[in-house]
């Protein structure tokens, strides 16, 4: 006799072995009809499925965040249908839900293009109109092989052959339809509703692997009903718009080409932009009281063997190897990121307890390899510069240094313009370094900190470094969309394996605990991410061009040239506009170059000593004297943290 807990602490209790169906009938016919599926004891399952003893169930409805995924996978079910109806020989391999969405990957001599999409569109619709049932069997290993190698899937056999042998193997039918699947899904296909459109198609390697065949990928988005779908349309037509490699291009900020794949081209504009970026955050380490050191590039791997890195992340570090006089075959890594490095510093010479926290900091300059499909424009590249520090302190200044940084971080966060963050607490991957009795302590010590410095997260399970659980800070941008930036990881275990240490109070040798921490992350990602959150309309403390100076009329070229003087004295990033062009034609050339202001002079300025200030796009605009314009705008380019 099952007792079932319901979410508001109430018990049913049946007589026997119930499915979900069966008990969402016996409480309501309200909850009958807006189940979608279960989660029995913090695990997702098909309401079909029997549940034989006590148990905490919780009905999932299409307002919760787990029925958002579940109509995603099924959607993916449904779309591979509707390929193997309408194109008879296409083999199904794998179909996820992925974040906003979902693929499918096809194996098929003519790779599928979008001029498809509405056959294949109108048939996954009639299939959600029929609302086929999901049904869950359970099949012998080898009868399953043997079921899609006849069908010619040679791909869906082999996935099972692979399958660990403990693996049950799961089969869900959609009417005539057979998959593979571990589910669990919703009641049947009707329950996805029509809110879902096809987006693209891409090639993909059969696993990921360059070697294997190349397949046809069908990517897809599904939300729950219409309102969410255009709403995530409209989101995507303003992040073209607002494109960083677009806009970089339009404002002449950088460029990338084949002969640096993964490496940014910085032009004057963009330059300035970096170093006002850069000269910032170094005015609020200085104040936070980091030390900023500076690391070499190319480090023996000799170091990254003993940190643990060579292991587990060789395949993307750059290799170099040399001859030298007393080592024929000598091989360096442009390192990858700078943790090591930084131990070795704090190794030189011994350090008393009274050195600690110690805030070490490098803007430091990295090289990872990353697929070149991998790559998109400034925010992922092969080579960037990490805003990096290393807090080197005792266990019990853990919470007081997680306080410090937060507080940091948001107020940094704030003058870039980003209101809204959330936290995620990354907990142990499958592959890490370290007894999980020390992930154990360092779990514990991170969680503590959270507590004491007020910080709410989410949890990310598996996702932590591979020497330390991990804080991820995500950024909120102006259309909705979410980036990780931010960093916070304690390790315990690279001090231990670099043999760091410290003298305690007690005359004892001890080692510290390290804090890796980011803000920005690179610089390169943030910025990119900065362009497309102000669409390259940036503040006026951030933009490369501060104010343009334009003439009317070319007797004004003097006195136009004597204001920009003024303003770049004063600080301000003044450019000097003396073409023969009309002023309405400058206007429109400042503006898709995405300049805040622009300052016009023409007879009467000269005549007078003032300028016509204009804040674009707008058209509002204020005359002043020179110098009263000077002052107004000097002050208003003073970054945040030095007003």
């Amino acid at each position: 006799m099952p007792a079932i807990t319901l979410p508001d602490g109430s018990i049913r209790q049946f007589d026997g072995a119930v499915t979900g169906t069966t008990i969402a009938a016996a409480i309501g016919p309200g909850l009958a009809k807006a189940a979608l599926a279960m989660e029995v004891d913090g695990k997702l399952r098909d309401l079909s499925a029997s549940v034989t003893e006590d148990a905490k169930l919780r009905f999932i409805t299409r307002r919760d965040p787990e029925a958002l995924e579940m109509i995603r996978h099924d959607c993916a079910h449904v779309l591979a249908e509707a390929v193997q109806e309408l194109f008879p020989g296409t083999q199904v391999t794998i179909g996820p839900s992925i974040e906003n969405g979902f693929y499918y990957d096809f194996a098929r001599n003519e790779p599928f293009t979008p001029e498809d999409f509405a056959a294949i569109e109108a048939e996954m619709r009639e299939i959600i109109a029929r609302n086929d049932a999901f049904m869950r069997e359970e099949w012998d290993r080898e009868d399953a092989i043997r079921f899609f190698t006849n069908k010619g899937e040679r791909y869906k056999a082999e996935l099972i052959q692979d399958l660990p042998k403990s693996e049950i193997i799961s089969i869900y039918k959609q009417g005539a339809w057979t998959d593979l699947c571990r589910g669990p899904h919703m009641r049947g296909t009707g329950d996805i509703g029509t809110a879902f459109k096809l987006m693209k198609v891409a090639g993909a390697y059969w696993r990921g692997d360059h070697r294997n065949a190349m397949l046809s990928r069908i990517y897809g988005t599904a939300w729950r009903d219409q309102k969410e779908l255009d709403a995530y349309l409209l989101q995507l037509e303003e992040a073209e718009k607002r494109d960083h490699r677009k806009i970089g291009k339009e404002m002449g900020l950088f460029h990338l080409q084949d002969e640096a794949v993964g490496s940014v081209f910085w032009h004057p504009k963009g330059w300035r932009l970096y170093r006002t970026v850069e000269a910032y955050m170094r005015r609020r380490l200085d104040i936070a009281e980091y030390q900023e050191v500076k690391t070499p590039q190319l480090v023996d791997r000799k170091l990254w063997e003993a940190s643990g890195h060579w292991e587990k992340f060789r395949e993307n570090m750059f290799v170099a190897r040399v001859e030298d006089e007393d080592e024929k075959d000598r091989v360096l890594a442009l390192k990858p990121m700078n943790c090591p490095c930084h131990v070795q510093i704090f190794n030189q010479g011994l350090r008393s307890y009274r050195e600690l926290p110690l805030r070490m900091a490098e803007f430091g300059a990295c090289h990872r390899y990353e697929p070149s499909g991998a790559l998109h424009g400034i925010m992922r590249v092969r080579s960037f510069v990490q805003d990096d520090a290393h807090i080197f302190c005792a266990e019990e200044q853990i919470a007081d240094e997680t306080v410090r940084f937060v507080a940091l971080l948001s107020s940094i966060y704030r003058d870039f313009g980003f209101t809204e963050f959330r936290v995620k607490f990354s907990d142990r991957p499958a592959r890490r370094a370290g007894t999980d009795a020390v992930w154990d302590q360092a779990e514990g010590a991170l969680k503590d900190a959270c507590r004491i410095a007020g910080v709410e997260y989410e949890l990310n399970p598996g996702e932590g470094a591979f020497y330390g659980p991990k804080l991820e800070f995500v950024l909120r941008d102006a259309i909705g969309r979410d980036w990780q930036c931010g960093t916070l990881q304690v390790d315990f275990v690279l001090p231990e394996r670099l043999d760091a240490e410290y003298v305690a109070e007690d005359g004892a040798r001890r080692r510290p605990v390290m804090l890796h921490r980011a803000i920005l992350g690179s610089f390169e990602r943030f910025l990119g991410i900065l362009i497309e959150e102000h669409a390259g309309r940036f503040p006026l403390w951030l933009a490369p061009v501060q104010v343009a100076v334009a003439t009317i009329v070319d007797e004004a070229a003097p006195f136009a040239r004597q204001a920009a003087a003024a303003l770049q004295k004063a600080g301000v990033a003044a450019s000097l506009d003396l073409r023969n062009e009309k002023i309405n034609r400058k206007v429109v050339d400042h503006i898709d170059q995405r300049v805040p202001i622009l300052a016009v002079i023409g007879r009467r300025e000269v005549e007078e000593g003032t300028i016509v200030l204009r804040r674009l796009p707008g058209r509002d605009q204020e005359t002043l004297k020179l110098a009263d314009a000077v002052a107004l705008l000097a002050a208003e380019a003073t970054p945040p943290d030095l007003r």
